[in-house]
């Protein structure tokens, strides 16, 4: 096995710098960490709701009520923290994730009960 003073040149130009590729976790802004955390919430709910294709193999409602929750908790504890420009579209993509939360259960649950709703109040169409 060779190090990195053990490689040639042309080898060490090949092999990535990771110090130059990662940022120091304190330089992230605080709204950045948490609209990203926000989006991986949205992507895996929507994934979990067969939302990522037709006839998808991935719905699992009990886990996508378990995102959309954690999602509602989220946005909710963090809107006035990270302003209404970066939480409005949050919001709008939780209320549409629990929305078809609604529509894709056999039995639906009664307003308020929903995912999230305890956070974000009943939603509605």
């Amino acid at each position: 096995m060779t190090t990195a003073g053990d490689a040639t040149p042309s080898e060490q130009a090949a092999t990535p710098d990771y110090e130059d590729l990662t940022r120091d976790i304190a330089d992230v802004p605080a709204v950045e960490v948490i609209t990203t955390v926000a989006v991986h919430l949205l992507s895996a709910a929507a994934v979990n709701l067969g939302l990522d294709k037709p006839d998808s193999e991935h719905k699992d409602l009990d886990e996508a009520r378990k995102l959309i929750t954690a999602l509602a908790g989220l946005v909710t504890a963090s809107a006035t923290e990270i302003s209404s420009f970066h939480a409005a579209p949050l919001r709008d993509g939780l209320k549409s994730l629990q929305l078809a939360f609604r529509e894709a259960s056999l039995v639906p649950d009664e307003p308020g009960q929903g995912p999230g709703e305890k956070f974000t109040g009943p939603v509605f169409g």
